[in-house]
């Protein structure tokens, strides 16, 4: 099975678009800097070509994981990858495998069950790490709310693309 890091790279772009649009002033921003404790002002410094990109290496990072969470057929590759007759051309076992796998390579491939994964990544993986900061660093509901409702819906979407173009 082979990647597409073409679809990785710009599912990569994502969470900056709709970081965008979520912590602008007028969407989720104002809430969003309440609820960190955040003046205006605090915002104005710091090296933004810096920070975005960071954010677009961790992105893709991000980007490259979830493909793994999306497309099913990563784990039928993995579970007979060093397997001896499974890894022997030519013999019976390999012959059925490789064609199971060819047969199936598109099954659950679309963007509806990529973006279900990718929800479901947000809930079980973004939600404990977000919550677990948040209570160390004395931050309220609004804070996990804000922050763990962007990360919801940008892997939703990130899940989507995956699952329909990687």
């Amino acid at each position: 099975m082979q990647m597409n890091f073409l679809v990785i790279g710009l599912t990569a772009l994502v969470p900056m678009l709709v970081g965008f649009i979520w912590y602008h002033p007028n969407v989720m921003g104002k809430m969003w800097m309440e609820a960190c404790g955040f003046k205006e002002d605090d915002l104005k410094g710091g090296n933004m070509a810096l920070i975005m990109g960071i954010s677009l290496i961790l992105s893709f990072l991000l980007a490259f994981s979830l493909q793994f969470m999306v497309i099913h057929q990563f784990a039928l590759f993995s579970i007979v990858e060093n397997h001896p007759a499974y890894s022997t051309p030519g013999t019976p076992e390999n012959t059925w495998m490789m064609g199971f796998l060819k047969e199936h390579e598109h099954c659950f491939r679309s963007f509806k069950h990529g973006a279900l994964h990718g929800f479901i990544g947000s809930v079980f993986t973004i939600l404990p790490v977000l919550g677990t900061n948040a209570l160390f660093e004395r931050k309220g509901g609004k804070y996990i709310f804000v922050n763990w409702a962007y990360w919801a819906i940008t892997m939703t979407i990130m899940g989507g693309i995956l699952g329909q173009w990687a």
